[in-house]
């Protein structure tokens, strides 16, 4: 059976009942709002959002990985288990939890589910929260990389004119336009602009917060925005933003409206420090 990708606060309840299902919860929360209050069960994971990619070489992917497979032995996560994770919100954590998503299933977790609204959603539910914290036995949580899931440096130099793939720039307004080379400064990356040939979509539209808690549009409207930038349900696209956080929030988004979607993890923030890569640093004013 298909693990469900989007679950709501009352599934998480109900698995959570469920005695005899192994579940993990992950919190990729700052370990401050972690110790202040969270979800029952659930373990602080904040590497699954600070962790940057050394590079997207052989070397760097194994040192990802082995890095991960650490973390995960000590605080006794399985592969093989039933794994949930969660943000604050899904539109104000940079897409934390997706790119945790992204990394379980790169790891070799199958059943890996992100709470859909987040810690917010939470407790507009009026569920209950905790200050406790778990213990789990150490384990050996056993590697299975999924190497299809993960668009390399090499991969994306190799798509650049090649009109049948499309690359897709989610980051904020003024990263895409040039005025910026991070979200953490002016100057964080040593250049600023885009990769060449991308085309741009600001990863919040494809979230709503009619509710008052942000979720992720409709399948239908996710496939109007992305058809209105050329994108249909035919396209291969590669999505990037800095470090591969939005480019998670919305691999989710693309894939619930079944477009073929992969994520270049390494993002800006690999393709902009290696200057043998080109960039198109002309700043646009116009969006």
């Amino acid at each position: 059976m298909k693990t469900k990708l989007l679950i709501s606060p009352q599934e998480l309840t109900s698995l959570l009942a469920e005695k005899s299902l192994r579940t993990a919860i992950i919190d990729t929360r700052s370990p401050e709002n972690y110790a202040v209050a969270h979800i029952p069960q659930s373990i602080n994971i904040r590497d699954f959002f600070t962790y940057l990619l050394e590079d997207s070489s052989p070397i760097g992917l194994k040192n990802l990985q082995e890095h991960f497979a650490e973390i995960m032995s000590k605080l006794g996560i399985f592969s093989g288990e039933k794994i949930i994770v969660y943000e604050d919100a899904i539109n104000n954590g940079y897409g934390q939890s997706c790119r945790a998503a992204f990394l379980l299933k790169y790891l070799g977790c199958a059943q890996v589910s992100i709470l859909h609204g987040g810690y917010q959603a939470w407790l507009a539910a009026g569920l209950p929260t905790t200050d406790e914290v778990p213990e789990r036995e150490s384990c050996i949580f056993r590697l299975r990389p999924q190497a299809e899931m993960m668009v390399t440096t090499s991969e994306m130099l190799a798509a650049l004119d090649n009109p049948a793939i499309i690359k897709l720039d989610v980051r904020d307004r003024n990263e895409w336009q040039g005025l910026i080379s991070s979200p953490y400064g002016t100057d964080f990356c040593p250049r600023k602009g885009r990769i060449p040939n991308a085309i741009w979509i600001e990863w919040h539209r494809f979230m709503k917060t009619d509710s008052g808690i942000p979720m992720f549009r409709s399948p239908v409207e996710i496939l109007e925005i992305c058809q209105s930038v050329g994108i249909t349900s035919e396209s291969t696209v590669y999505v990037y933003c800095f470090k591969g956080s939005r480019a998670a929030n919305t691999l989710i988004a693309l894939q619930e409206a079944g477009i073929n979607a992969r994520n270049y993890f390494g993002s800006w923030n690999e393709w902009s420090r290696d200057f043998t890569l080109p960039v198109d640093s002309n700043v646009i004013s116009n969006v």
